[in-house]
């Protein structure tokens, strides 16, 4: 399989006609891709800017039922989506483990509310790979978690959850889909819907690299594009009301001496009535999130201040050592992409959670909502109303047995974990070059060799590509991420053939950058 953007170039530049065109690579597209390439059809997909640049690598990294969906009495839900985490701890267990979780419990009345629901949470999970739920003493909730406050604690309900890297998952999914025929793009702006006879027939876009414009001709055209979904579907009805409400989602990221353990914390009920999540993942901890109703939407949404604030504050209430602003490595927004509803309402409690599909008169398809944890439910969803159209030839999914790209049995750990089965390539590469071995800044485990496997292999074509989606540094130590930026931009520019100017400007834009991610300027 190749994973290369020059040969996906030349492919696109050699065939007109596709029978799926997906816009949008983040979890929903690229799931897309992967089910519309297993079955067999000729499928490209177009994003924009990196894959999973939006939401799909702001998520609070969790693969989960929904605990809250549960108490709100969504139990559909909640089912499909416990069914699709044991498929995805079957099909991607390189990126997604078993989390232990612990809700504290200040009252008997609330140790039976959260017993009983979550024996419930785990009859409808069934024999999916994940512990079952008990009730812990104090003494043995402050064993696992010793940052937990003591005081009132009676005890902690114990359940297991998934936990994983989402724009790791993202890449890996994109891979996949390669390995099925599919070709798939980053920078790649679709800029219009080619029509015939008032049906969409295809799609006009521009390689935002070369500056080279396409048109493509495609049996379905889906719009899987997140928060931007109206922007397209202007492209198709200029008049039409817009369908999605973005909602804010914030999370900061401290030093694991805050939780001081393995498992999560869960906060069931916060002032506001929402969730909050404390949770151990890549050697930090990360706390979130908020549920923030926006009028507008962007690349890079950036926390409010009010969101900061909340999740220090509450965060405080149950850790024994109270986080500050200074304490704060990384904080990052992600934007959830919420079914808007016909009337008017500042709550994103009363939008829909789950997908919705949309069929336009101009026969585009477009998907929204949803989560990651039901990525590979919606993709099936998609394709099979395209088939129910009558746009594809009938073909069975047969995503529910596909070994996502990297998979090995069980979690790898060591630096270079988060691979999976391509870790043994990046040896590959330190062995035929030593020097590929070498730490990228002292004080990091990261080594050149990955850099250049990142480019080679994953599609890397930027700085932030790099640190921020496939090392993910970026969401974990926002400032050390700076500090690695100069030696991956000169690995980089020897494998890309660039110049001394295109390092200067790729730094100075990943510090621009890194100043959304940081409390304080990162300069000076």
């Amino acid at each position: 399989m190749v994973f290369s953007r020059e040969s996906f170039i030349k492919q696109v530049e050699e065939q007109e006609n596709w029978d799926v065109i997906i816009i949008g690579g983040g979890a929903t597209g690229l799931g897309t891709a992967v089910d519309a390439a297993s079955r067999g059809y000729r499928t490209l997909l177009l994003e924009q800017s990196d894959f999973a640049k939006g939401t799909s690598s702001r998520s609070t990294k969790l693969v989960h039922g929904g605990v809250r969906y549960l108490a709100q009495g969504d139990i559909a839900l909640v089912y499909e989506a416990l069914h699709e985490r044991g498929l995805l701890l079957k099909n991607a267990p390189h990126l997604v483990k078993d989390q232990e979780f612990i809700i504290p419990v200040y009252s008997w009345l609330s140790k039976y509310k959260y017993l009983i629901g979550l024996k419930l949470y785990d009859l409808l999970a069934g024999k999916s790979g994940f512990k079952k739920s008990s009730f812990l003493s104090a003494e043995k909730v402050l064993k696992v978690i010793p940052g937990l406050k003591p005081d009132g604690l009676i005890g902690g309900v114990s359940y297991s959850d998934g936990q994983f890297d989402d724009a790791r998952l993202a890449l890996n999914l994109a891979q996949t889909a390669a390995e099925y025929g599919g070709v798939l793009l980053n920078y790649t702006k679709v800029v219009g819907l080619i029509k015939e006879n008032g049906e969409v027939s295809g799609v006009s876009f521009v390689d935002s690299e070369s500056n080279k414009s396409f048109n493509l001709n495609a049996k379905v055209v889906i719009n899987a594009t997140g928060v931007f979904v109206d922007e397209i579907l202007k492209m198709d009805v200029p008049t039409g009301r817009a369908i999605v409400r973005p909602s804010q989602g914030a999370h900061v990221v401290l030093d694991p001496s805050f939780l001081n353990g393995d498992s999560a914390l869960m906060i069931p009920k916060t002032s506001d009535g929402r969730v909050l999540f404390a949770v151990p993942w890549h050697g930090k901890v990360l706390v979130g999130t908020t549920d923030t109703p926006l009028n507008e939407h962007s690349l890079e949404p950036r926390p409010l201040e009010e969101e900061i604030e909340f999740i220090l504050t509450t965060a405080g209430k149950y850790l024994t050592k109270q986080p500050s602003r200074k304490d704060v490595l990384a904080a990052f927004a992600g934007l959830r992409p919420l079914a808007a509803p016909g009337k008017d309402t500042d709550s994103t409690k009363e939008i829909s959670r789950s997908h919705k599909l949309i069929i336009s008169a101009s026969g585009l398809i477009t998907i929204t909502g949803g989560k990651w944890t039901t990525y590979r439910r919606m993709a099936m969803d998609v394709v099979d109303k395209a088939i129910a159209l009558g746009k594809l030839t009938a073909k069975k999914c047969i995503t529910q047995d596909v070994k996502i790209h990297g998979y090995v049995a069980e979690m790898q750990k060591g630096a270079l974990g988060l691979y999976g089965a391509d870790a043994d390539g990046i040896r590959g590469l330190i062995k035929a070059k030593p020097e590929l071995g070498e730490v990228l800044h002292v004080g990091f485990k990261y080594v050149k060799a990955e850099v250049v496997w990142m480019v080679r292999n994953e599609m890397s074509r930027t700085v932030e590509d790099v640190l921020s989606r496939r090392m993910r540094l970026l969401f974990l130590d926002a400032k050390g991420a700076l500090m690695l930026a100069p030696a991956v931009a000169k690995v980089m520019a020897e494998e890309l053939g660039k110049d001394e100017q295109w390092i200067n400007v790729q730094v100075a834009e990943f510090t621009k950058l890194v100043g959304r991610y940081l409390l304080y300027s990162p300069v000076g």
